[in-house]
């Protein structure tokens, strides 16, 4: 196998994993999603790739969730209501990814992955708003969405740390070791 795709290799097992870690029993929003898209962006160097494997991998996950784990909708689902602001911020955070962290270290990925949680925050829960079922379709009820959203951040940040150095420290571990080359 040469370099290349034993890099690839790794970078695609390593979202893999995360992606179906997300069966694991975890506190809420405590999910390895945002530093999938992170960690795809910064590592697939082929932009399409960057984009589809980590959009991909959280799909197949979120079929394997929604139709086996919880089976929260009747009959077979494809696309939850609100998916498409949860993969808009995962589009973005990949975006983030791919274009500020060209150079790899401990202080760009611990900024860009608090960036992103942030991002993810901030579209998902005006996903919640916009869908009009829970808060009033005014500026009072956008501030009170994203109040009622802040417990859930706690997890969600913390999520996007753990598995941001998980992912990247894993990487870069493997790297140094040599199983996987540049």
């Amino acid at each position: 196998m040469n370099k290349i795709n034993l890099k690839y290799t790794g970078i695609i097992a390593l979202i893999l994993f995360a992606s179906f870690s997300r069966i694991i029993p975890h506190m809420p929003n405590f999910t390895p999603i945002g530093a999938m898209a992170l960690f795809g962006g910064a590592y697939l160097k082929n932009k399409s790739h960057a984009f589809l494997i980590p959009v991909l991998s959280l799909w197949i996950s979120d079929l394997v969730i929604n139709n086996f784990v919880f089976s929260y909708y009747s009959g077979f689902t494809f696309f939850y209501p609100g998916f498409l602001w949860q993969y808009l911020s995962f589009v973005i955070i990949t975006f983030i990814g791919y274009f500020m962290l060209k150079k790899i270290n401990y202080k760009k990925v611990f900024f860009t992955t608090i960036i992103s949680s942030l991002i993810f925050f901030i579209i998902t829960n005006l996903g919640v708003w916009v869908s009009g079922y829970m808060y009033p379709m005014n500026v009072n009820g956008l501030i009170m969405c994203y109040i009622a959203a802040l417990p859930f951040y706690k997890g969600t940040l913390l999520g996007f740390i753990f598995y941001s150095s998980c992912l990247f420290g894993a990487f870069e571990s493997f790297k140094r070791i040599k199983l996987i080359v540049n």
